[in-house]
């Protein structure tokens, strides 16, 4: 009998759930590809290691861009390479898959999600949006008749919505979170440092000393880079409060963003979420200091989930099994 499984799709991590095993596969959305004869050579977190470092003949493709796919093909042989790694189909039987997306997608973009599963072994796929999935999968009740709010900041895009019996209020999607984060801080050091970086130092120095606030005593760390003028390998030393500067203008659009759903609510909802605060999901709820600016620019109580990277995936699996007992009553 096939397993049913939850699949949160990001631009940079895919994680899977299994029904009765819960989260079992976590790795970077990252595939290696021949460029000569488009031969896939790696995936995951193997495919990942290379990037930055492959020579020629080889590129290091991460197929999704912004939350939605930007190469289906790619896409799709990721996703089946995964699926076959957990071991979850039947003897004759494919499993069911809940995967998610932006609340903003196109239909076209919305169909190319759907197809992928199903090409990579789904037999039906369902579609949800991310900030309703990772509500459920950070243990907040969306059923009820009250609000929750939830900004969930991964990779590609950062989802906010409002919501209240199962469903989304209010809600919007913006093409802004982690990557750009990452991106703002190559471009940062290289105009005032006149050192190249690539994006997975950039990631690390913004998992290590990223803040969203400004700090009295800022960490510091060693960057190492390639200088712009010269081209020989350099090192510098970065502090915190450089990289709030780097991503200053990021986090403003994703609180204004924020702002500009809640300014959408009934008095009724905005009430419920004043009193219950938001709860922050995904890899940039856990930048130093994200909980505190929210709060401070919206004036609301704001809450980080217990396992931002796993909101998605677990909250999928959740609505999964949630609808599989639904039908069995009905049976």
């Amino acid at each position: 009998m096939a397993k049913d499984i939850g699949i949160d799709l990001g631009t940079a991590n895919v994680l899977i759930y299994v029904e009765g095993k819960g989260i079992v596969l976590n790795e970077p959305s990252v595939v290696a590809v021949d460029a000569k004869t488009d031969r896939v050579l790696a995936v995951g977190l193997e495919a990942y290691q290379m990037v930055g470092r492959t020579p020629g003949n080889i590129r290091a493709i991460r197929p999704l861009r912004d939350g939605v796919i930007s190469d289906f093909d790619v896409t799709e042989a990721m996703l089946t390479y995964f699926i076959n790694k957990l071991n979850v189909k039947g003897f004759l039987s494919k499993p069911n898959i809940m995967i998610c997306a932006p609340t903003n997608i196109t239909e076209i973009e919305r169909k190319a999600i759907i197809q992928a599963a199903e090409k990579s072994g789904g037999a039906k796929v369902y579609l949800e949006y991310e900030p309703k999935v990772a509500a459920v999968g950070a243990g907040l009740d969306i059923f009820k008749a009250t609000g929750n709010m939830v900004i969930d900041m991964g990779g590609g895009t950062s989802d906010i919505a409002v919501l209240s019996l199962g469903d989304i209020v209010a809600s919007d999607s913006i093409r802004v979170a982690g990557d750009k984060m990452n991106s703002e801080i190559v471009s940062y050091i290289k105009r005032h440092h006149s050192l190249i970086i690539g994006e997975r130092t950039a990631e690390t120095i913004k998992i290590q000393i990223g803040t969203a606030m400004p700090q009295k005593n800022p960490d510091t760390m060693e960057v190492r880079g390639r200088d712009a003028y010269d081209g020989m390998p350099r090192s510098i030393e970065i502090n915190a409060n450089e990289i709030e500067e780097a991503l200053h203008d990021t986090l403003t659009q994703i609180v204004s963003a924020a702002h500009g759903v809640l300014a959408q609510l009934p008095p009724e909802l905005a009430s419920d979420i004043v009193d219950r605060g938001i709860m922050l999901t995904g890899g940039g709820s856990l930048l130093k200091g994200m909980d505190e600016l929210v709060s401070e620019a919206l004036q609301v109580p704001v809450v980080i989930s217990e396992a931002p990277l796993d909101n998605v995936a677990q909250g999928a699996g959740e609505l999964l099994e949630h609808m599989n007992s639904k039908k069995k009553h009905l049976n």
